[in-house]
């Protein structure tokens, strides 16, 4: 006869299992540009959260983000706030690199407190190139870790989660991570190749991060406008200008994400 201690273990065991495998995930998109106060309602009836800029995003002259916070905070989003960083080119040596990564650390910290971002706010520092992080690039990112978790925020990285082939097949979150020597980093990995992404839809419960192939990620951009040819090419749903638009909004094209919690940067007014 089994115990009832026993009992009890196997029952919270089974319940453990149970409630692992419905944890809930949330859709969120985000955009270089403002979507505008008019789109954040009808926006909300798909997303829970929204990117936020804190500098001007890749391949633009403005930030159109920028003073905006209130707003997409009343009109219940929580946040993915994003600080768009350095590219290969920009950084001339380790010692350069560790300068720029401190001095943008402090842009995004003052940005962020300039946008009524609580403390402990999870600051994502954008890494547009992916495979293997070349010494300079790795000497900025863990500068802008440091110096933004030294100013009071939580630090995170928007990067590849895809093994780049032309790179002994390096996936850059893993690389990153692998030599962050213990630094507290939260991931939010891209992988728009199908399988594993979904293509451009807008599920109820969409994938758990995790089944971006970074089992560590915490946030998982499944989709983005364009479509990118060279890797997603064959995933379903998105419109013939290669955009994917969310539903009832024809001419905003969003690129979607997939996290495990309703405000991933922890964002929100408290």
């Amino acid at each position: 006869m089994k115990s009832p201690l026993l009992i009890a273990i196997i029952a919270f065991i089974l319940s453990s299992g149970s409630l692992w495998a419905q944890a809930t995930t949330y859709l969120g998109f985000d955009r270089n540009t403002y979507p505008g106060d008019a789109n954040l309602k009808p926006l909300h009836q798909t997303f829970s959260y929204t990117g936020y800029w804190l500098n001007n995003p890749p391949g633009e002259r403005t930030n159109t983000w920028a003073g905006h916070c209130a707003v997409v905070d009343s009109a219940g989003f929580g946040f993915l706030v994003l600080f768009n960083g350095r590219l290969y080119g920009e950084l001339k040596s380790v010692a350069h690199a560790t300068k720029l990564g401190n001095s943008d650390a402090q842009a995004a910290a003052t940005a962020a407190h300039r946008e009524g971002f609580p403390a402990q706010t999870i600051i994502f520092l954008d890494q547009e190139q992916g495979g293997r992080m070349l010494p300079q690039q790795k000497a900025y990112i863990y500068a802008w870790v440091d110096a933004v978790t030294a100013a009071g925020f939580r630090a995170g990285i928007y990067c590849s989660g895809i093994a780049a082939k032309d790179d002994d097949n390096i996936v850059t979150a893993e690389d990153i991570r692998q030599t962050a020597a213990g630094r507290k980093i939260v991931y939010w990995a891209i992988n728009d190749a199908c399988p594993p992404a979904p293509g451009c839809t807008f599920p109820a419960h969409p994938p758990s991060p995790a089944q971006s192939g970074i089992s560590f990620a915490e946030v998982w951009q499944f989709a983005q406008s364009p479509r990118r040819k060279d890797v997603a090419a064959h995933c379903p749903n998105y419109s013939r200008d290669g955009n994917c638009y969310p539903p009832g909004i024809p001419q905003l094209y969003v690129d979607l994400n997939a996290a495990s919690s309703p405000d991933p940067s922890h964002g929100k007014s408290r």
